[in-house]
């Protein structure tokens, strides 16, 4: 589904329906309903970020609508959803801090003003698509004041776990429950979409397990990338060879952010979908300078 289309009409009020759009287009998805199963395994496995998800995607859905973007743009959810990980993020690990509110309000905003600057000046198909860089980019700027996260042990997971938990991490959530709930929203979406997810989770924790990172595997933490990328080309018809490749290209992308001391986030998923695009214009444009010259 194309994130723009508009979904199957539903009975929410519009500002209800922009905000649970928010949190499903963190899945590449226009579906109010899957946008609630993400509420709520937030709610269920986080009651403590609910209210920073819920400050992120309204401060990013406001500035859109004081500055008078597009409103098929803000029902559709694409000025939200980088609030939504930014207040989850802000909320986890600036729990303590008094300003937390005030830096996702902050966030939430100015990520919304550039999802709008960059869908202006890379209007056409063919340019790269932010996706969640503005998230990324901000987290980068914010982890450098937060306080180190202790190592968790995987005492508590298993490999019937792993796959739940990688859908669940998208999140930023560590618990099994979010991940069959946010696979159910996916499933009511788009069926297609949601059996690409788990093959490339799947494939993120398999190849995890064979480079024996046991660790990364349990936890889902290999695995979330893999199915990010596989959604965002999972709407590409006759052309499975697509999300195929971006899941490769994630798992093989993602050692590199640690390397480079980089906390890893959705990066790799980012830039195996720039690398998937920018190979396909290329390929696009070889053939057609082929074409005219015969």
């Amino acid at each position: 589904m194309n994130v723009l289309t508009p979904a199957p009409s539903s009975h929410c009020p519009d500002w209800a329906e922009a905000l649970l759009n928010g949190f499903s287009q963190v899945l590449l998805q226009r579906s109010p309903v899957c946008g609630l199963f993400c509420l709520l395994a937030i709610l269920i496995s986080a009651p403590s970020s609910f209210g920073g998800a819920l400050l992120g995607a309204v401060s990013g859905l406001l500035t859109a609508q004081r500055r008078g973007y597009p409103k098929a743009e803000r029902q559709a959810g694409v000025y939200s959803y980088n609030g939504v990980l930014l207040g989850l993020l802000i909320s986890y690990r600036f729990d303590d801090s008094p300003l937390s509110p005030l830096l996702i309000i902050a966030c939430g905003g100015l990520s919304a003003m550039l999802v709008q600057g960059w869908m202006q000046r890379a209007s056409r198909a063919t340019c790269l698509k932010v996706y969640t860089a503005p998230f990324v980019l901000f987290s980068w700027v914010l982890l450098v004041f937060a306080e180190p996260v202790p190592n968790v042990g995987t005492a508590h997971s298993d490999m019937i776990q792993a796959l739940p938990l990688g859908l669940g991490q998208v999140f930023l959530l560590d618990h099994p429950l979010a991940g069959v709930l946010i696979g159910i929203g996916l499933l009511i979406a788009n069926r297609s979409a949601a059996l690409w997810a788990a093959l490339g989770c799947a494939c993120g924790i398999a190849f995890a397990l064979w480079q024996q990172e046991t660790g990364l595997a349990l936890l889902g933490l290999s695995g979330y990338n893999p199915a990010l990328a596989a959604l965002a080309f999972s709407h590409v018809r006759h052309k499975p060879w697509l999300p195929g490749v971006a899941i490769l290209l994630a798992i093989l992308l993602q050692p590199g952010f640690s390397g480079l001391g980089l906390a890893t986030l959705t990066a790799p998923f980012i830039l195996a979908c720039w690398l998937v695009q920018a190979s396909s214009r290329l390929m696009r444009q070889t053939i057609g300078d082929q074409r005219l010259r015969s």
